[in-house]
């Protein structure tokens, strides 16, 4: 990054810090009061720390998946119904599967993984055979995973929550056995450590190993940079694509399995079950410039701001302001880099 370019991202950053806290002003709030309460929430004790780092594992998968499809030049926006569709699949193989012991875990991941990643091929499918675009059909293809999943759970035949004598209240359904959860180290109240985080981080190793020291990633890469010479060097670039394309879906269905099965939800699979992980994690990968382990600690980051900003409406300031600074951070540093092609900056 050149200094001009660093110096357009310190403003940035300090619009992102400081215009929140404008907000909160004028609308009566106190940004003081607001900070004690994103830092409380998120770092101030053992629980807070626990939950934070929960909410970093899926967005770092989220953030690894679209590292690959990016790289690739195929840029995938559907993580959101990615997510859905992989805890839907291993929702169905853990309620539906007589797997034996920790096993059915692994099941589960394998099953969210597949049935994402085979969610997202079908994107590569119709660039490939009808000339849609990716991004348009990614996108789309997440309000009909809404719609599979809310049918799912609503169905008796498939998903729905089954009660003896009474009729399901929450279009959810039933809770997974304890055998298909992810176990933690640690014990409340003191740290929690979920495994999650640690498939989290494991992937994100893997995947930068392979983007910069594999021959697969050198013709992914290559495809993206500069897809006419990468069809001369005999790469095709459709297929690279379409790889990177379900390697990136896989690895969010993964994050809607860790979802499922960790203490951030009921473990039930339900509508809202993604809470904008997806958006999030796509995020996190603008933000660290499609680099698979920037992404760790910037995961750990926009975990922080989710965590705590779910305090903020106990300082009577709408949580919706932890968006607004999460949308200026990914300004912060995806402007400078978007300037100087327009050769706007040196």
């Amino acid at each position: 990054m050149t200094r001009t370019g660093a110096w357009v991202s310190a403003v940035i950053v300090a619009a992102a810090v400081v215009l929140p806290g404008l907000l909160i002003a004028v609308t009566g709030g106190s940004p003081a009061a607001a900070l004690r309460a994103l830092i409380q929430g998120s770092l101030g004790d053992a629980t807070a720390v626990s939950q934070t780092l929960l909410y970093a594992a899926p967005l770092l998968l989220v953030a690894v998946g679209a590292c690959c499809s990016a790289r690739s030049g195929a840029f995938n926006i559907g993580q959101e119904g990615q997510v859905l569709i992989g805890a839907l699949a291993g929702a169905a193989a853990g309620l539906r599967l007589a797997v034996p012991g920790p096993a059915l875990l692994v099941v589960v991941l394998l099953a969210a993984a597949l049935a994402a990643g085979a969610w997202a091929w079908l994107s590569a499918l119709m660039n490939r055979l009808r000339g849609v675009d990716i991004a348009v059909s990614t996108l789309l293809m997440t309000f009909l995973a809404q719609q599979v999943v809310a049918f799912a759970v609503t169905t008796p035949w498939l998903l729905q929550e089954s009660r003896l004598g009474a009729a399901a209240a929450l279009p959810q359904s039933n809770k997974l056995p304890s055998r298909a959860l992810l176990g933690s180290l640690g014990d409340h109240p003191g740290l929690q450590l979920n495994l999650g985080l640690a498939v989290g981080i494991v992937v994100a190793v893997l995947v930068a190993v392979a983007l910069d020291r594999t021959r697969w990633g050198f013709r992914l890469t290559m495809a993206g940079l500069n897809p006419a010479a990468a069809r001369h060097a005999g790469i095709s670039v459709t297929a690279v694509g379409g790889i990177a394309l379900t390697v990136s879906g896989a690895l969010a269905g993964l994050a809607g399995a860790v979802l499922l099965t960790s203490p951030l939800s009921t473990n039930r699979l339900q509508p809202d079950i993604s809470i904008n992980i997806g958006w999030d994690g796509l995020l996190v990968a603008l933000v660290a410039r499609n680099r698979p382990l920037l992404a760790i600690p910037i995961a750990g980051l926009f975990a922080v701001l989710r965590a705590g900003g779910n305090f903020l409406a106990a300082t009577g300031v709408p949580p919706y302001l932890v968006d607004v600074v999460k949308a200026l951070l990914t300004l912060a540093f995806v402007a400078p880099a978007v300037l100087r092609r327009r050769s706007v900056i040196a």
